[in-house]
């Protein structure tokens, strides 16, 4: 793992985590976040035996756990005032917003500009308090160039459903796209790897 080592662990796999993978295990075992495990384990910090992991190895029992870590600076939720950001719905249980380009879905590392649980608080909504801190009520997110709706947990009940809607891909979504010119072909299939970018310290952002 490239950049500054601020934390070390090295310890036995506990019997409670043998055939664990090894992101869910480090998430159990030091507190990260299921992610920030992943991204760990992405930039090389975690080790079995001498020998890097990956995200979905299975840990053994007794082998020696070794993990490196940076320290993460958090991003938290900042209240903006944001008028053009819409309210399409609201109840108990969710909020769907109409979302402007420009407009992130939650704060993330390098992301200065406004967000759409930023807007929320500014505007008073309080928003369920299930999921990682700084992304709390977000379940799907819309890229913070692309405009569209969204539905945002209020309650906990609610966030539970969303989360398990988007799994079973119960929910259908439509994307519109205005294209200048013509294309060339008509129709077709764009491929390619899509995934967070390590920056020049090894770390991802």
């Amino acid at each position: 793992m490239k950049g500054l080592m601020v934390e070390h662990r090295s310890l036995p796999v506990p019997d409670g985590l043998a055939g664990e993978r090894a992101d869910a295990a480090l998430a159990k075992l030091l507190g990260f976040s299921r992610s920030y495990a992943q991204e760990v384990i992405a930039a090389g910090g975690v080790a079995l035996d001498g020998q890097v992991v990956s995200k979905s190895e299975r840990l053994t029992q007794g082998a020696l756990l070794e993990v490196s870590w940076a320290e993460k600076a958090e991003p938290t939720v900042v209240p903006v005032h944001l008028p053009e950001l819409g309210i399409i719905y609201d109840d108990d249980d969710f909020v769907v917003i109409d979302k402007p380009a420009g407009v992130a879905a939650h704060p993330s590392l390098g992301w200065t500009g406004p967000t759409v649980l930023g807007a929320l608080a500014g505007a008073g909504y309080r928003i369920a308090t299930s999921g990682p801190p700084e992304r709390q009520g977000i379940v799907h997110r819309l890229d913070a160039g692309t405009s569209g709706l969204m539905a945002v947990a209020k309650s906990e009940r609610a966030y539970s459903g969303l989360k398990r809607a988007f799994r079973d891909r119960e929910v259908r979504k439509i994307y519109h796209a205005v294209v200048q010119g013509h294309p060339d072909p008509f129709s077709g299939t764009i491929e390619g790897p899509i995934g967070r970018t390590p920056d020049t310290s090894g770390n991802l952002r």
